[in-house]
């Protein structure tokens, strides 16, 4: 199985507001940047669609090593929140209806396919893909307001 690496991060003008997002995939010494924005959205949304974009973007299964600044991603599937979405019917502890679940259910089935890692980065530090990520996100912005 292929490894690649995966870097994304989403930003918003508001929140909701105007969003955009951004992802490095890396493979071997291959680099391949891609954002989007849309008009009226949350921070959260734009922090999950550039996790399913990346992933979306692989054309076999991989070996995936994410590394994303949202702990409402990594926490989800590190500390197995979604595996309990899944058992309750997508919904929360308290069996409110998990928000932004087409989007959740779409990013679980691309790890079914995928062997996915998450990783937790600190954001708007030192680390030079993850800055790079939200430059993506923030000029992606730029473009739709």
């Amino acid at each position: 199985m292929e490894k690649v690496v995966i870097y994304t991060d989403g930003a918003c003008s508001g929140n909701p507001g105007p969003g955009g997002w951004g992802s490095i995939l890396m493979y071997k010494e291959n680099k391949k940047e891609i954002f989007g924005a849309k008009k009226d959205t949350t921070n959260n949304i734009m922090e999950l669609t550039a996790v399913i974009e990346g992933l979306k973007l692989l054309k076999y299964p991989c070996e995936v090593d994410l590394y994303s600044d949202s702990a409402y991603v990594v926490n989800s599937f590190e500390q197995g929140w979604i595996d309990n979405w899944v058992k309750n019917n997508w919904k929360t502890a308290s069996k409110a209806p998990v928000k932004n679940q087409e989007l959740w259910q779409e990013l679980y089935n691309l790890t079914k396919i995928h062997k996915v890692q998450f990783h937790k980065v600190k954001g708007h530090s030192d680390n030079e893909w993850n800055n790079r990520c939200d430059e993506l996100a923030r000029n992606a912005i730029d473009t739709i307001i």
